[in-house]
């Protein structure tokens, strides 16, 4: 019979982007799309302590393994949509978690997203010069 893996899932959103974020035991290794996170967001280390940030506040830095799989959006969209998914990935891993992640604003999704183009406009809000003559 199969030994049951351990892991916690996450699911979460930033933009347009969707992650989906498992935590297994291991040493702190990531991956993402198959890929190691640097070569999957190439040299940007600010990404890196940026999704890394819930597990650093709650003390779990090395204790888990990370496996993602994002779509939609582009590299910040991503990473905060990462960031999400780990911080409620921790939050099924203990309860005492939570005062921490809630007071850093971890679980809170955030809700901007690029405005719609409305019809006789040039982007969102950008309309043609005027011209007098």
């Amino acid at each position: 019979m199969a030994e049951k893996l351990e892991q916690y899932l996450g699911t979460g959103r930033r933009k347009c982007a969707v992650a989906r974020v498992y935590l297994r035991p291991g040493k702190g290794k990531m991956v993402v799309n198959g890929k190691e996170w640097k070569s999957y967001f190439g040299d940007r280390p600010m990404l890196d302590q940026y999704m890394r940030s819930p597990l650093k506040d709650t003390g779990n830095v090395t204790k888990f393994d990370i496996v993602v799989n994002v779509q939609g959006g582009g590299p910040n969209g991503q990473a905060g949509a990462i960031r999400h998914g780990i911080a409620r990935a921790l939050l099924k891993v203990s309860d005492s978690n939570r005062i921490v992640l809630k007071k850093a604003g971890f679980l809170t999704r955030d809700p901007r997203v690029k405005e719609r183009r409305k019809y006789g406009l040039r982007k969102a809000r950008r309309a043609s010069q005027f011209s007098k003559r």
